[in-house]
C-alpha cells in the first residue's frame, strides 16, 4: 500500500486498558463497574472509529476505505475482546458498511492428499457464535482448492462460491495479490460493501513485472546475518523483507545465512565444535555481513566478532540499532586500544564506555520509555556513502527504537582514529550514522531503515549493501548522487558493474545480458528479462 501509519494504527491489549484506566481514573465511568462488556469493547470501537478518520496517504479527509487486521486464533482468550467488539461493530456501522474476511487454514493430509475443510468449518462456526459472520473465506492451502473442498465450505459455511478464495502456495509473496485479483476477492468485496460503481479494476501490471521477474532471479548474493534471534527468522521480518526489496533490484536471488552470534565465539569451539566451524564457513562465505538490532548481553561477543572480521577483511558491514553500537565497541577495542571497552547495558562498570544509556530515558520503567518513532538525522557531509545514498540531502526521517546511544565524549577519538560519524541528531551530540571512509562498504546506524523499505522503494542503505555485496555500488551511488532515486531499476547494468546513462523508458527489471531494441520492447532469456 506504500502508506505511512501512525502509532495509532496499532492497536494493542495494552495500550486499550490503560485508555479505559485513565478515564476511570479520570471519573468519565460516574463510578460504574467497569467491565469488558461494555466498556473495553466500546473503547475499541471508538480507537478504530478515531483512526480511521485521520488521513494516512497525504490526502484531504478521511480515506473511503479502513482495513482492521485481526490476529490471532480463534478460541484464544486474548482476542475474545476485539471479537466482541467487531461484532458490535458490524452492528453500529451497517451492514453495507463491514465487510468480514475469515483467513483459514485448509490442511492437506500427506498420505492421501485430501484437502480437510473441518477446521475451516469449526472456526467459521467460533466466529459466528461471538457475534461475528465471515462475508469471504480466504483458504490457506498448500495446493488449489479443489472443487469439491470448495462446495463443502459453501454448503457449511453458507457462502456462495464466488466469495471463497484459496491462496496456495507461490513462488514468492507478491503473487498472492495477483491470485486475489484472479479470483476477482475485489469484486466480492465491492459487492458486500456496496461500492462496485465508484471503483475501478487493480492496475496490477508494475505489480505483475516484479512478481514474475523476482522467479527468475538465479544469480545468489549471500548475506550472513548474525544475530540471536536466529532460530526464529519471524524475529527479522522486517530486515529480512529489506533485503529482498534491494536485492531484487540489484537483480540478485537473496540468500540469508543465519548465524547465532554465540556460536562465533570461543566458549562454542570448546563447548560445540561442530556448530563453531559451521557459523564461521558461512561467515567467511557471505557476500556481506549484517548485525540487527537486540537486546541484553547474550552473543554481543560474537556479534563484535563478525564486525572485526567484515572490518578487516572489507566485507561490506551494515549494522542496525545495536549492530552500530557493536561496530563501535570493535573499532575502540582493535584500532583505540580500549580493550575493555563495552556499553554500559552488558556492562555498567566499564571504565571505557563507547556506548551509554542515553540521560533522558528512565532507568526506573522500562514500558514507553524508549526513543521512538520518527527522528530526523542530519548529514555532516554530503561525501560519504550514506548520503550519497540518500541523493545527497542534508537531513533524512527515520524511525527509532533504542535506549542506549554512542558516548559522545568519545567520538573525537574514534574520528581521529579513521572512525567517521556522518550523522547526528539535530544536537550534534547522538550519533546517528557511522561509516568507515576507505572501507568498500562499512555503515552502521542507530535508527531501522528496514521499516520504511518498500518493495518499489528499497531502502537506499539496504540497497547500497547488496550492491556492494555483489560489486554494483558505484552505478549505485553515481545513480543516486545524481538524485534519482533509491532504486537502480532505472540504470542499465551488466555484469561487469558498468552502467549507461538512465533510461527515459519505464523499466522493471533490468538483468545482466538482456536486448532492449529501440522500439522498448523487452526480449527474454536465461538470465531474465526487462522492458
Amino acid at each position: 500500500m506504500d502508506v505511512k501509519l501512525t502509532r495509532d494504527n496499532n492497536i494493542t491489549t495494552g495500550k486499550i486498558y490503560q485508555s479505559v484506566i485513565d478515564k476511570e481514573r479520570r471519573g468519565d465511568y460516574l463510578g460504574k463497574t467497569v467491565q469488558v462488556v461494555p466498556h473495553i469493547t466500546d473503547a475499541i470501537q471508538d480507537w478504530i472509529e478515531r483512526v480511521a478518520h485521520i488521513p494516512v496517504d497525504g490526502k484531504e479527509g478521511p480515506a473511503d476505505v479502513c482495513v482492521i487486521e485481526l490476529g490471532g486464533t480463534i478460541g484464544d482468550i486474548e482476542s475474545m475482546p476485539f471479537i466482541q467488539a467487531l461484532g458490535h461493530f458490524s452492528y453500529r456501522v451497517g451492514a453495507n458498511n463491514f465487510c468480514l474476511v475469515h483467513v483459514s487454514l485448509v490442511p492437506v493430509l500427506n498420505v492421501v492428499g485430501e484437502q480437510k475443510t473441518k477446521p475451516t468449518q469449526h472456526s467459521v462456526r467460533g466466529l459466528r457464535s461471538q457475534g461475528l459472520t465471515p462475508q469471504i473465506l480466504a483458504c490457506r492451502s498448500t495446493m488449489v482448492l479443489d472443487e469439491n473442498a470448495k462446495a463443502k465450505l459453501s454448503q457449511f459455511c453458507l457462502l456462495p462460491g464466488e466469495n471463497i478464495i484459496t491462496l496456495y502456495d507461490v513462488p514468492n509473496i507478491w503473487h498472492i495479490p495477483l491470485l486475489l485479483r484472479d479470483q476477482k476477492a475485489h469484486e466480492a468485496i465491492f459487492k458486500v460493501l456496496n461500492i462496485k460503481g465508484m471503483t475501478q479494476e487493480p492496475n496490477l501490471e508494475e505489480w505483475t513485472c516484479r512478481a514474475e521477474s523476482c522467479d527468475l532471479l538465479h544469480e545468489p548474493v549471500r548475506i550472513a546475518l548474525v544475530g540471536k534471534y536466529t532460530c526464529l527468522s519471524d524475529s527479522y521480518l522486517s530486515v529480512t523483507k529489506a533485503l529482498v526489496h534491494a536485492s531484487v533490484s540489484c537483480q540478485k536471488k537473496l540468500t540469508v545465512d543465519w548465524i547465532s552470534a554465540t556460536n562465533l565465539e570461543d566458549a562454542t569451539a570448546k563447548e560445540n565444535p561442530d556448530a563453531y566451524k559451521a557459523a564461521w564457513k558461512l561467515l567467511k562465505g557471505a557476500d556481506g555481513v549484517l548485525v540487527p538490532g537486540g537486546f541484553g548481553d547474550r552473543g554481543v561477543q560474537g556479534k563484535i566478532i563478525a564486525a572485526k572480521y567484515a572490518r578487516e577483511n572489507r566485507i561490506p558491514y551494515l549494522g542496525i540499532c545495536l549492530g552500530m553500537q557493536i561496530a563501535v565497541i570493535e573499532f575502540a577495542r582493535s584500532v583505540l586500544g580500549l580493550k575493555d571497552a563495552n556499553s554500559t547495558e552488558f556492562d555498567p562498570n566499564t571504565k571505557s564506555p563507547c556506548v551509554i544509556f542515553m540521560p533522558e530515558g528512565s532507568k526506573t520503567h522500562m514500558g514507553g520509555t524508549m526513543r521512538l518513532g520518527s527522528r530526523r538525522t542530519y548529514f555532516q557531509t554530503k561525501e560519504c556513502k550514506s548520503a550519497k545514498l540518500y541523493g545527497c540531502k542534508s537531513f533524512i526521517d527515520e524511525r527509532h527504537r533504542h535506549r542506549y546511544e554512542v558516548n559522545p565524549d568519545l567520538v573525537t577519538s574514534l574520528e581521529n582514529s579513521g572512525l567517521s560519524f556522518t550523522g547526528k541528531d539535530e544536537t550534534g551530540q547522538r550519533m546517528e550514522i557511522v561509516e568507515i571512509p576507505n572501507h568498500p562498504y562499512f555503515i552502521g546506524v542507530q535508527f531501522h531503515p528496514e521499516f520504511k523499505s518498500r518493495p518499489a522503494r528499497p531502502s537506499p542503505l539496504f540497497l547500497g549493501f547488496i550492491a556492494a555485496a555483489c560489486g554494483k555500488l558505484d552505478a549505485v551511488l553515481q545513480h543516486s548522487s545524481r538524485g534519482v532515486g533509491s532504486d537502480i531499476r532505472a540504470v542499465k547494468t551488466y555484469q561487469n558493474g558498468s552502467a549507461t546513462k538512465p533510461h527515459a523508458y519505464w523499466p522493471e527489471h533490468v538483468y545482466g545480458n538482456g536486448n532492449i531494441n529501440g522500439n522498448g520492447n523487452g526480449n527474454i532469456n536465461g538470465n531474465g528479462f526487462h522492458y
